[in-house]
């Protein structure tokens, strides 16, 4: 595996890791957030900017397909931070309001998301961690 993999992969994990317990320790500073972002046009503008630009860093730096897991799992991530950032800025302000007030409805979608931010977290950070540079 490449040192740039290694590093995205423990980045990544770790980033999931702490995203995935703070939604756990902090659930309702995590739906009054989302809920008031959606509703703020320049906010979501901004964030929407804000993972463009780190979906294309990655895609950018990390456009590999290879047979290892960690490693398509990487960049599979980063394409689809390049598209979420790219739909955040195209979509009408009052789809995305709609679709993460339909999200914050749903309390399993929550939790759902939550459980794939550990587990993925978790596999890509011991992955990241118990591996050596190639």
């Amino acid at each position: 595996m490449s040192l740039r993999t290694l590093f995205l992969s423990r980045l990544i994990g770790l980033y999931f890791l702490v995203c995935g317990l703070s939604m756990i320790v902090h659930k309702q500073v995590f739906t009054d957030a989302l809920s008031t972002v959606s509703g703020n046009p320049l906010a979501m503008w901004l964030i929407s900017m804000v993972i463009s630009l780190s979906g294309l860093a990655m895609v950018l730096a990390h456009n590999v397909w290879s047979k290892c897991p960690v490693v398509v799992i990487v960049t599979l991530l980063g394409w689809l931070t390049l598209i979420k950032g790219i739909l955040y800025l195209l979509l009408p302000a009052k789809w995305l309001e709609g679709f993460f007030q339909s999200v914050l409805n749903c309390g399993a979608c929550l939790y759902s998301v939550t459980a794939f931010l550990l587990v993925l977290g978790a596999y890509l950070t011991y992955e990241g961690f118990k591996s050596k540079p190639a």
